[in-house]
């Protein structure tokens, strides 16, 4: 009998150790192998990639090339080509040299450019008689219409979508979204006493060729940093709708009448 009684208690030990040993099996296998090594902590954790993913600035969820449309002008501000985005930033550096610096205006330039191009195509075609050469080519241009209209279709449609935007602002609905529009409009209205048009249009173009490449790069330590600073300004945006906003009177709402 001790014997019998010896043998149904092994049993019974080795019945409990079984399920163990499946779910053990199952916990391990359910998940792929890479995902298995990530839950380890080898070549990182899992959760700390999931989050890196999720809490990207601005919501971001594409890569950068893809954020700027993923065409020509997206290879000319990421540097795809080098070549290219160095001899457009030129290009934009001389136009804005010679307007600041020379203090050339639009229609000066343009006029002086015309004299000196016409001027030299006139100079050569004269001038090919007496060098036996073929005179120069002047191919004819013409705009087609096409591109003109769906350019002018695109800005009536980002136009007409910035004045809903400014109906919706206006209402009064969000009020962040009030304060934040007030607040950058009031820094556009300091940097235009110290600077004109033209030089806030090319410090915008010298951002555009720097900080999406420098984002590309770093964009794990950016996000990091640019999620501190959010919570941070979330947190002063309560203690001033605690401390200010709250306190403001508003009109009494009338009950719908059904």
């Amino acid at each position: 009998m001790a014997e019998h009684a010896d043998e149904v208690k092994a049993a019974e030990s080795l019945l409990d150790k079984v399920p163990d040993k499946i779910h053990g099996h199952d916990s391990s296998s359910a998940l792929p192998p890479s995902e298995a090594v990530r839950d380890k902590g080898i070549g990182g954790g899992y959760s700390a990639s999931l989050k890196s993913k999720v809490n990207r600035l601005f919501g971001r969820e594409k890569p950068v090339h893809h954020v700027f449309g993923g065409g020509r002008a997206a290879d000319i501000f990421l540097w795809r080509d080098k070549k290219v985005s160095a001899g457009v930033l030129i290009a934009l550096t001389i136009i804005w040299v010679f307007f600041e610096c020379f203090e050339y205006h639009l229609l000066t330039l343009v006029s002086h450019l015309l004299i000196i191009g016409i001027a030299m195509l006139f100079l050569w075609s004269h001038a090919s008689t007496f060098i036996k050469k073929s005179p120069p080519h002047i191919p004819q241009v013409q705009i087609p219409e096409k591109p003109v209209l769906q350019i002018a279709s695109a800005i009536t449609s980002e136009i007409n979508h910035a004045l809903v935007i400014v109906r919706e602002i206006a209402s009064g609905k969000d009020l962040k979204q009030f304060l934040s529009v007030i607040a950058g409009l009031w820094v556009v209205s300091i940097l235009g006493k110290y600077y004109n048009f033209l030089t806030l249009v090319y410090i915008a173009v010298i951002l555009l060729f720097t900080l999406p490449v420098f984002y590309e790069k770093y964009d794990d330590q950016v996000d990091a940093v640019a999620e501190k600073v959010l919570i941070e300004i979330k947190k002063q945006y309560a203690v001033f709708d605690a401390k200010v906003l709250s306190k403001i009177p508003r009109g009494q709402t009338k009950a719908k009448k059904f």
